[in-house]
């Protein structure tokens, strides 16, 4: 069972863990000490949380507890005719066990019942995209090191559990 709850500042360690998680790979093969790493993920985290409070200010920032353990996060900004998908990430063992996929089905059901659109911004070759594309997000733009991809409500109004 998965529930969301908002994300405090005792979280941070938690958050942090699980953004390291998510550049491991990345990491791994520079010639750098763990201290060093360390302090490159540490910035980069501050970056992000930094940027996402200031562009998505109002926006709702919980945790993705499983059994009332943290497991991910969860980051939306509802606007009045979008849903913006700011950011969704698990720990590695939490991956692929279709709690994104819930999730996003909740969030397009959301959409269509406000007829609102969902956006997200996706890196190239995030191994996501494919389940984003699953739920009928389309491409809609390149910003770079990331998709911009959209999701329509249907026009008969169906909800988005009548699409999977």
């Amino acid at each position: 069972m998965i529930t969301l709850r908002p994300v405090t500042d005792a979280d941070l360690p938690f958050l942090f863990r699980l953004y390291a998680s998510t550049r491991d790979g990345e990491l791994a093969p520079l010639p750098w000490s763990e201290e060093q790493k360390q302090a490159f993920l540490r910035m980069q985290f501050e970056a992000q949380r930094s940027h996402y409070a200031r562009h998505y200010a109002g926006g709702r920032f919980d945790l993705v507890m499983a059994d009332g353990a943290p497991v991910g996060r969860l980051y939306v900004h509802r606007g009045d005719r979008e849903i913006h998908l700011i950011d969704i990430c698990f720990l590695p063992p939490y991956r692929g066990r279709g709690f994104g996929t819930r999730l996003l089905s909740e969030l397009l059901a959301e959409g269509a019942a406000q007829g609102s659109s969902v956006s997200l911004q996706v890196e190239k070759s995030n191994p996501a995209k494919q389940l984003y594309r699953r739920l009928g997000f389309i491409m809609a733009g390149d910003a770079g090191l990331y998709d911009h991809m959209t999701w329509q409500a249907p026009a008969h109004g169906a909800g988005a559990s009548a699409r999977q």
